[in-house]
């Protein structure tokens, strides 16, 4: 860290303009590709335990959101469009083409996970299987709002106020004081170096474009996924889903009933941690991405 590429010199920093913006990603390893999505408010870092590991037998492609890291920070516009998952995913899925990966499996954890599974849902000639970290989708939960969720996600209705609110209270309190909400003793949890790169990429431009990125999932995001559900499309892909059993998804939702709504073909476990499963428990969630993407055929 601060990037992966100094736990693996195999890993090469990459900046790739598509889609009107450019992407900060590192690259590394050989065999059918994988693209890694992270979450917030963290960078393409917080894979700096697993992507190593996967790298062995896969070329691993570990990217900033756009928004977040060393990625582009565009206007979200008036409808947030701007970072709606479609556009974000878009990002990545001409990031692979540009990279020559005209197939790859796809992992994505909290926000990362919720662009992958509109990749996924836009270019399914694309992505070979999909897993999510620690999320059911995005419209199930909207709509399985109650109050222990409300006190728990906080933050989903503080970040899509209007600008400036939320923008200042962020800046004021600090990246220590939103990860306690998740983890006590954060700091600590989390890989010195690791922690120092979300330090110093929680700049008020990402704090911004962060909070586009949850406005747009209360708005445009949501638009799109009914559109989904009303014309019937589903994931035909295998679908993994990892999440901590002491987090809120895994004590709130029942995530394999819920992705199972919108895919056919769901599998997946629980771990023995919180939000952060990567960095929580990365062995286990090397060994679960290792063990499901080695029963899928290559891209």
């Amino acid at each position: 860290m601060p990037t992966t590429a100094r736990h693996a010199p195999r890993f090469q920093r990459r900046r790739i303009d598509v889609n009107g913006v450019r992407i900060h990603a590192v690259t590394g390893g050989s065999g059918p590709p994988v693209l890694l999505l992270h979450g917030y408010p963290q960078t393409h870092a917080m894979w700096h335990a697993v992507a190593p590991g996967l790298a062995a037998r896969h070329e691993v492609v570990c990217a900033d959101l756009r928004g977040y890291g060393d990625s582009s920070k565009p206007p979200g516009g008036a409808d947030h469009a701007g970072y709606s998952k479609r556009a974000m995913a878009q990002d990545m899925a001409d990031l692979m083409t540009a990279l020559g990966h005209r197939r790859f499996h796809l992992v994505g954890h909290d926000r990362g996970g919720r662009v992958a599974h509109r990749l996924a849902a836009d270019h399914p000639g694309r992505v070979a299987s999909l897993t999510v970290l620690d999320i059911a989708p995005t419209l199930a939960m909207y709509e399985r709002t109650d109050m222990a969720f409300a006190r728990a996600y906080y933050h989903w209705f503080l970040f899509i106020q209007p600008a400036p609110i939320p923008e200042r209270m962020l800046a004021a309190v600090g990246l220590e004081a939103i990860f306690q909400r998740h983890v006590l003793g954060a700091s600590d949890l989390f890989h010195p170096r690791a922690w120092a790169e979300y330090e110093r990429c929680f700049t008020p431009a990402m704090i911004h474009a962060s909070c586009e990125d949850y406005r747009a999932s209360a708005g445009i995001d949501l638009e799109h996924d009914r559109a989904d559900r009303a014309a019937g499309r589903r994931l035909a892909l295998p679908l993994h889903v990892l999440w901590g059993a002491q987090g809120v998804v895994g004590r709130l939702f029942d995530p394999l009933a819920l992705w199972r709504e919108v895919a056919d073909d769901v599998s997946g476990q629980a771990l023995d941690c919180k939000h952060f499963l990567a960095e929580e428990k990365p062995a286990e969630t090397l060994a679960a991405l290792a063990a499901f993407l080695g029963r899928q055929p290559a891209p």
